[in-house]
């Protein structure tokens, strides 16, 4: 029998790992993908080497990009401060463009692997508010996969899976170590240093504390 493959957006960060564990729980052989885009937060990018070592990928990948080089957000353009209160409307951390960039990568790497699973940590419930990250936008790129590619064109359609899409983040957590994931190797501040550590005070923050305080589970975050 042929091995049975997925395409994994690992970014280092709480959801991805999650979504890592349970691909791997389903049978998959994991091929998991981050990308050095010109983030700020570059300490997800170890924390991304971590997870993929401690679940058993079978490769990781890293790309590197320069959505640095477009700007429009304070996780790549250093002139813009990251919120550290609640705001309004989507926020000035939202990249322009970046999942559907990482997704078209994914694509093209998961054409190559004749692997027909891209699984994604995207979350519509617990989140910031980015517009791709919303079930419309995966329902869509979904439909472009299977437009765009020979293997689409071919009849050997491609998935694309956002398990979490409708978890919050408690329930995400739960899951996650159900599924074995250690949550100290991740990183999800948008202003971590060099070490990893956390600020505590920004959204992607504010949001994994309130998870792991509402699963009643202690929080293996270190802070500055």
């Amino acid at each position: 029998m042929s091995e049975k493959k997925a395409v994994i957006l690992l970014s280092g960060g709480l959801d991805s790992a999650t979504v890592l564990a349970l691909a791997r729980a389903e049978g998959y052989a994991c091929y998991s993908m981050s990308f050095d885009y010109g983030q700020r937060h570059r300490a997800e990018l170890r924390a991304a080497e971590r997870v993929a070592r401690q679940l058993g990928v079978v490769e990781h990948k890293v790309i590197g990009l320069n959505l640095d080089g477009i700007g429009g957000s304070a996780l790549t353009d250093s002139s813009i401060a990251v919120p550290e209160a609640p705001g309004e409307g989507i926020p000035v951390t939202y990249v322009p463009a970046r999942n559907t960039v990482f997704l078209a990568l994914a694509l093209g790497w998961a054409e190559v692997l004749e692997a027909h699973e891209i699984f994604i940590g995207v979350n519509a419930v617990d989140y910031s508010g980015y517009p791709d990250c919303r079930p419309a936008f995966i329902e869509a790129f979904e439909r472009l996969a299977n437009l765009a590619t020979k293997a689409g064109v071919e009849g050997r359609s491609f998935h694309i899976q956002a398990p979490l899409q409708n978890l919050g983040k408690a329930e995400i957590i739960q899951v996650g170590l159900r599924h074995g994931v250690d949550y100290g190797l991740t990183v999800s501040c948008y202003q971590a240093d060099e070490e990893g550590r956390a600020c505590g005070k920004c959204d992607s923050c504010r949001l994994r504390a309130a998870g792991f305080a509402a699963a009643g589970v202690a929080d293996p975050t270190r802070y500055i």
